[in-house]
């Protein structure tokens, strides 16, 4: 894996670098899957567990006593348990590698599915690229590819604002540029109180998306700065960064007014 794409996962605990070609999708509570869509090379799944400060090693040492068929390895820097089992689903054969690693106190459960007889180089490169990100730390700020956190956060408030525009003033909203003066109708009814963070950001975030519908070239990233993990927008022409934060919530909190028409155009200009 020459290349690759970072992930931070949510609570900033570890990194690591995937291959440009895999998306994130949806998984069970605390796993984070990738694969390639185009062309299925396997199923990655990671999670991490957070325990005492040798749990990441001692983690590896009760899945090598407690599982027969595991045997160390190293991946990189990293010692792992390793094991694997082969299944059938329709007809076809597959093999489940399972790696179990670990740095300071946190563990980290590694898989790859892949056909029967498929290489796991992808898979490995990902394991040795693995970081632990130190709590009290200050990192700097970082931009990495959109989060499936921060896909939900972007749906969920995109929603909320199109559902207060049709219950509210009984209008349709199509994420476009003509919808602005309905949301800045709502606004401007003053029946959302100026401590309702989420409500605020709701409508940067819902600016952002016209914004992405209406100007080529802008695409979501999440941006991990400190305890901030937030969905913000890439003009990947320019390498400039418009933050929903700053278009609404930023200018309530100062207590100034908000003119979204205005903040549309000073962001596409």
């Amino acid at each position: 894996m020459k290349q690759g794409n970072k992930f931070i996962s949510p609570g900033a605990w570890f990194s690591m670098i995937y291959p440009t070609d895999w998306n994130e999708f949806e998984d069970g509570e605390g796993s984070f899957l990738f694969y390639n869509p185009n062309e299925w090379t396997g199923n990655f799944r990671i999670s991490a567990f957070k325990g005492k400060a040798t749990y990441g090693r001692e983690a590896v040492r009760q899945e090598l006593a407690e599982n027969s068929n595991a045997s160390l390895v190293k991946v990189g820097t990293l010692s792992c348990a390793y094991s694997k089992e082969m299944f059938e689903e329709d007809g076809a054969w597959y093999t489940s590698h399972l790696w179990i690693t670990g740095i300071d106190d946190i563990a980290f459960e590694c898989s790859f599915t892949v056909a029967k007889g498929g290489t796991v180089a992808e898979a490995e490169a990902v394991i040795a690229s693995l970081q632990v990100r130190k709590e009290g730390v200050k990192y700097p700020a970082e931009i990495i590819p959109v989060r499936l956190s921060e896909i939900y956060q972007i749906n969920e408030a995109y929603e909320w604002v199109v559902n207060s525009v049709k219950e509210q003033l009984k209008k349709d909203f199509q994420g476009q540029e003509e919808d602005i003066p309905n949301m800045q109708q709502l606004i401007d009814q003053g029946s959302i109180s100026p401590k309702k963070k989420e409500a605020w950001l709701a409508f940067g975030i819902t600016l952002c998306v016209i914004l992405t519908n209406e100007v080529d070239g802008l695409e979501w990233r999440t941006l991990i700065d400190g305890n901030r993990e937030a969905p913000i927008l890439l003009n990947t022409e320019d390498d400039t960064c418009i933050d929903p934060m700053k278009l609404v919530w930023s200018r309530i909190k100062a207590g100034q007014p908000v003119n979204l028409a205005e903040a549309y155009e000073q962001a596409i200009s």
